[in-house]
């Protein structure tokens, strides 16, 4: 079994950490930002340093590989993301790309034999904090093989002509067209070239933490659907409209809200989770009544069986009338569970166990770019631990020792694959 170094883990930890510094302790890193491409020269640098060969396709994706012994075989490929949410924390997308890159320092250190090339590479705008959706290279690069209802959302032109939050006027496409990472489209992954994709990450939640595992052999990205949901009312003067007579559209909607806890609670479903993230309120003014609310339900869970009991109380409400408001349902989003290859979740499982590292399989919550990479190769992740939980946020923290034991599990699972 091999290992890689401690030291090596350490000082790319610490030196991506610089590239968008926030000034507290986490990063702001938008795609295609300048300091994205901070942190992209510094992966140029450093695989270049080991003589990788560097590759970049027409959405700026880019590929830093190794040679097998074979010339002809397909390549193993390890990918993750740069880009950040607004004021996020140093291990999110980020550590995976620092794996793979150490992967490829280890082998070539080493001197490891391997027959298929070995490729880290990295995905463009997954976050999509700036240029909405997240997860879209993938989108693009996966598209002909994702299900319909999914691939219709990441068309490329719709994509690169999505629109900054910031300035609501430069696009992606514009800021592609700007970047010295845009290549050729050929060079894009694809199912030809590559016989299997591995991605790290953090797992973003207490499991790992709470069972005192190091490893996380990730089994799938759970199906989950999303639902906004509307109540309708009247507008009227807040001071002088009797409170008998009222249309409260927010005192609806929050009487439906507890309903819905209390419904979806009594299934008994403890790995079941679910949110409202997002509320709209019209017309907003606190001397006038809210007249419509219109809020997010996002529901996800493995079993469809489970997720249909929830959407059966969701759906529920369209057309009830609360507090002399209707309720209105509308499909916003929806997946169904994406499991990833057997056969490499066990290489995963192997590893970690034949390395000594505690671990246990666990489902992924949040949708990474390894979902829709899996609709076209075999695919598997891996999961280290986030401290209290933490992510998307500054606190986000995992030990140098915890990211360098997902580095040795993810070489060796490589290895592993590279044996077929």
């Amino acid at each position: 079994m091999y290992k890689c170094s401690l030291d090596r883990m350490s000082d790319k930890i610490n030196t991506f950490a610089k590239y968008g510094d926030a000034g507290h302790g986490g990063i702001t890193r938008y795609s295609l930002s300048p300091e994205a491409h901070q942190a992209r020269d510094e992966f140029v640098k450093r695989m270049k340093a080991i003589g990788a060969t560097i590759e970049t396709d027409d959405l700026a994706n880019m590929y830093a590989t190794l040679p097998g012994t074979e010339p002809n075989a397909k390549r193993i490929v390890m990918a993750s993301h740069v880009d950040s949410v607004r004021n996020g924390g140093n291990y999110d997308g980020i550590l995976g790309v620092m794996v793979g890159m150490e992967v490829l320092e280890t082998v070539a250190a080493e001197n490891i034999p391997h027959k298929h090339p070995l490729t880290a590479m990295i995905w463009t705008n997954e976050e999509g904090s700036l240029y909405p959706p997240a997860m879209m290279s993938s989108g693009v690069v996966c598209n002909d093989y994702l299900p319909e209802a999914i691939g219709k959302k990441f068309k490329l032109e719709n994509m690169l002509a999505s629109k900054s939050v910031l300035d609501k006027t430069t696009t992606f496409g514009d800021a592609l067209n700007a970047s010295p990472y845009k290549g050729d489209k050929k060079n894009r992954l694809n199912a030809d070239e590559y016989m299997a994709m591995f991605e790290l990450h953090i797992e973003q939640g207490p499991i790992l933490e709470d069972a005192g595992n190091e490893i996380g052999v990730v089994t799938c990205v759970l199906g989950m659907f999303n639902y906004r949901i509307r109540f309708y009312g009247q507008s009227d003067h807040a001071g002088t409209t009797p409170m008998h007579k009222r249309q409260d559209a927010l005192f609806a909607a929050a009487k439906a809200l507890c309903y819905m806890h209390e419904e979806i609670d009594k299934l008994g479903r403890p790995e079941l989770v679910y949110t409202t993230g997002e509320i709209v309120c019209h017309p907003c003014v606190h001397t006038v009544i809210p007249d419509l609310i219109d809020f997010s339900i996002d529901v996800r869970h493995e079993d469809p069986a489970v997720r249909q009991q929830v959407l059966d109380i969701v759906k529920s409400l369209d057309g009830k009338v609360i507090e002399r408001c209707r309720g209105e349902v509308e499909l916003a989003w929806q997946r169904d569970t994406v499991y990833f290859d057997k056969e490499l979740v066990e290489f995963v499982k192997q590893s970690a166990d034949e390395l000594g590292f505690k671990n246990q399989y666990i489902p992924s919550g949040a949708g990474h770019d390894a979902q829709f990479a899996s609709y076209m190769m075999p695919t598997t992740m891996i999961f280290v631990p986030s401290k209290d939980g933490h992510s998307h946020c500054e606190p986000e923290f995992t030990t140098p020792e915890e990211c360098t034991a997902g580095a040795s599990v993810m070489l060796n699972a490589v290895l592993k694959a590279d044996k077929k």
